[in-house]
């Protein structure tokens, strides 16, 4: 019997499992292999960029990134490209450059050993029984197992498990599929370009350089082969931009969520709730997912502090304020994506810089 049961140990469910470890009894759990060093971006469908909202959480949680997560090269440009508009500007923004999968790692790592950490496992079914726990079905690499707890916390993303089985009629979200595909670069363009075509997609596409690598990626709407031609439409567009995609080494892909206008009452119910993506947390113009994980874990946490009775109603009442921003970005996007207010956006010039051309010659 465990106190916590957290399924997901991405970086909202390593963040909580830190946060509650001596409190109570916690358990972790992940289907991915989390004790061993991969090759850059391998395993995660993830562009791999801190944001200023996710370095101002990492401060607020007193963490500060090893050397061994970074990647170069470290931007602070952002290239905007309209394709059916052909209007193009660069913007002056700080990113931290990593590889994601290692950035998992070291926050898995920081769970003390007080928390029972078991990756390379899946939940297969939840249920609630008369005593109001839970009975969480697990398969392992080599066997199948059963456990209990008090309180189970959703943080396994945009697919959650948790979510289905716990809050099945909740679809305030649409869904896109993400598709990444990564190519071989000598001295690739040291922008994080965001890519906007809405004969495409209605959110956006995006290149980022890691080391001798470019990631391009886009977020498309639909399902099967029209979302394959999307994408290689966008990409096709892109070389005349001065994009190499001639040598392609791997491929990713991944479900999405991006929260609707009217955003609902967040994914908690008496002991059970959903942190990060798997409960909505991902902004809706940007899909910037990260500073929005640490953020619920941080307050889901602060609502365990007087114990486990209660939390999920105390947990709504602390993210109050995410909820107003997530209404802001909405705001944001009704800007972005709607092609007459970009094109006036981008052509007002507000804020835009200046870069020297010889810097756009390499790919």
């Amino acid at each position: 019997m465990y106190d916590v049961a957290i399924v997901g140990a991405g970086p909202a469910g390593a963040t909580l499992a830190r946060l509650l470890a001596g409190r109570f009894n916690v358990l972790l759990l992940e289907k991915r292999l989390m004790q061993e060093t991969i090759e850059v971006g391998a395993d995660k469908c993830c562009g791999g960029l801190v944001a200023p909202d996710a370095q101002r959480m990492l401060a607020r949680l007193g963490l500060g990134i090893p050397r061994s997560v970074l990647v170069g090269p470290q931007l602070f440009v952002v290239r905007t490209i309209d394709l059916p508009q052909k209007l193009e500007r660069y913007y002056q923004r700080n990113y931290i450059n990593i590889d994601r999968g290692r950035f998992d790692r070291w926050l898995f790592s920081l769970v003390p050993s007080t928390v029972h950490k078991q990756d390379q496992t899946l939940l297969q079914k939840v249920s609630r029984d008369t005593t109001g726990c839970f009975t969480l079905h697990l398969r392992g690499a080599n066997a199948h197992r059963t456990v209990r707890a008090r309180a189970i916390i959703g943080a396994d993303g945009a697919n959650s498990q948790v979510r289905k089985m716990l809050f099945p009629h909740n679809r305030e979200y649409r869904t896109y599929i993400a598709i990444q595909e990564w190519f071989a670069a000598v001295n690739p363009l040291p922008y994080y370009s965001a890519i906007f075509d809405s004969r495409c997609t209605d959110f956006y596409g995006w290149t980022i350089p890691k080391e001798n690598k470019l990631i391009f990626g886009a977020a498309l709407p639909g399902t099967g082969p029209a979302v394959q031609a999307s994408f290689t439409s966008i990409k096709k567009q892109l070389i005349a931009y001065g994009y190499d995609f001639s040598t392609h080494l791997r491929r990713h892909g991944t479900l999405l969520l991006r929260p609707k206008k009217v955003y609902p009452s967040l994914y908690a119910t008496e002991q059970a709730a959903l942190i990060g993506e798997a409960g909505g947390w991902i902004s809706p113009s940007s899909a910037e997912g990260l500073s929005w994980a640490l953020e619920s874990a941080w307050l889901l946490a602060q609502s365990m502090h007087d114990g486990l009775a209660g939390f999920a109603e105390r947990y709504l009442d602390l993210t109050a304020g995410m909820r107003r921003r997530i209404k802001a970005k909405h705001w944001k996007s009704f800007v972005m994506y709607m092609p007459s207010l970009r094109w006036l956006a981008l052509k007002s010039n507000v804020r835009t810089i200046h870069v020297c051309a010889d810097n756009t010659n390499d790919t």
